[in-house]
């Protein structure tokens, strides 16, 4: 109940009648202030007026009195510019640190509001608001998808901003880094993160011209070319075949001369993971996507349109991966290019949070604007999130779309903060105009 005061005092919903505090001061909110979801008071920075005298400072709300106590805000001095304690039952005086009796409002919270929340919280469906979605008015849904897309771009810029502040300003490691996760393809993106970490690319450039000895580093690094790591039944061959025994050879020549140490090969996944997704795989289609010298950082932030990305980041399995998936075991031979789907996932995964990044640090609104043009051509992801949605009757287009949809469902639905979406505040008040 005290979430649901949180929403009752910052949208002002209280009842038709003068507003009093438990003493008789009349009470006028001119500004709720600045909801705060970290350590500290509710609201920073309300304007209320008391008996006509105008207060500036924080709110405090309690579903009852006793709880500022039992939380320790008597004795914590971050409260002591609290100017108002919002709660449904003032069972108790209010104190701050340094002695103060904060002045009490109670505010009741009305029970077709009340039952339509518990509702919320109760159902088990998802959305749990989709039997209000279609009636809510297309300019709302819009507002509201916009604002939460760029939401989801601020939360993954500051992402890959932390990584670069990490890495000591340096952007083509943190690309690397970024892009090596997200051909992980969820299933195995921290080993590919990792994996990255594990690359020295200022050692890798004096080779940049050796393909071969591009793939030994990068196979090397991930553990990959530990004879364990192969399945028994495979190694025989991988040893008959020439290809393994003269990889390893020249990585143990390259780790000798560079100090290599490999990644623990124990992070990848295999399980329920399709051939061709398999590390081996997706690390050979990095080291010619690197040899090939066409998607460096600087080429990035070029790029005017979605065809130059995809020219820029097309790639295929170096020679001996177009007919194997690990080492000793042979395949039906095919390029093993990356095909279009999964250069739209890297073009939403990690160019589009890494130029939004570049132009918020550098402060050029050219980038962040290029990095929401990059989305529009882009089909809608068609995952479970954005099908539960369409349903509903929220139009799924584009990746912009679907991308607003995935921070709604992470960071609204799965965390039950309906009174903190738009689609959750309509529905209360479309069932409040309707009683």
């Amino acid at each position: 109940m005290e979430k649901l005061l949180h929403y009752i005092w910052k949208y002002k919903l209280f009842p038709l009648k003068p507003l009093q505090t438990t003493d008789g001061l009349t009470v006028e909110v001119i500004d709720p202030g600045t909801l705060n979801r970290d350590a500290g008071p509710d609201f920073f920075n309300a304007k209320i007026k008391l008996d006509g005298t105008t207060w500036v400072g924080n709110i405090e709300i309690h579903g009852r009195a006793a709880d500022w106590y039992a939380h320790g805000h008597h004795e914590d001095t971050h409260y002591n510019n609290v100017i108002l304690h919002v709660t449904e039952t003032a069972d108790r005086p209010v104190v701050t640190q340094d002695g103060k009796t904060l002045p009490q409002l109670i505010v009741e919270v009305p029970g077709y509001l009340r039952e339509n929340y518990e509702e919320l919280c109760r159902t088990t469906d998802y959305p749990r608001c989709h039997r209000i979605i279609p009636q809510i008015d297309p300019f709302t849904v819009h507002s509201w998808m916009n604002a939460l897309l760029y939401e989801r771009l601020e939360q993954r810029a500051q992402t890959v901003a932390a990584r670069v502040e990490k890495l000591q300003g340096d952007w083509e490691r943190a690309y690397f880094i970024t892009l090596s996760r997200n051909f992980g393809f969820g299933i195995n993106g921290d080993a590919f993160e990792a994996w990255a970490q594990h690359i020295p690319l200022q050692a890798v450039a004096h080779h940049r011209d050796n393909l071969f000895q591009i793939e030994a580093i990068f196979m090397g690094q991930a553990g990959l070319l530990d004879f364990d790591t192969i399945p028994k039944k495979y190694r025989d061959e991988a040893i008959d075949d020439d290809y393994y025994p003269r990889l390893k050879r020249e990585y143990d020549y390259l780790a000798h001369k560079f100090a290599l140490t490999p990644m623990d090969a124990a992070a990848w996944k295999f399980l329920r993971l399709r051939p061709q997704n398999f590390p081996h795989v997706r690390i050979a289609q990095l080291t010619q996507l690197y040899y090939n010298q066409t998607a460096g950082f600087s080429r990035l932030l070029e790029a005017r349109t979605l065809e130059e990305l995809h020219d820029m980041l097309s790639t295929h399995a170096t020679p001996y991966w177009e007919s194997h998936y690990i080492f000793g075991c042979p395949s039906h031979k095919n390029t093993k290019a990356l095909t279009v789907g999964s250069l739209n996932l890297i073009t939403i995964n990690t160019v589009v949070p890494l130029l939004y990044a570049y132009g918020q640090t550098h402060g050029n609104d050219k980038y962040c604007e290029r990095a929401l043009q990059f989305l529009e051509p882009i089909k809608a992801e068609n995952n479970y999130i954005t099908r539960q949605w369409a349903e509903c009757g929220i139009k799924v287009d584009s990746a912009s779309d679907s991308q607003a949809l995935i921070q709604l469902k992470k960071e609204y639905c799965d965390r039950k903060y309906c009174l903190h979406c738009r689609f959750g505040y309509e529905s209360l008040k479309r069932k409040n105009t309707s009683e």
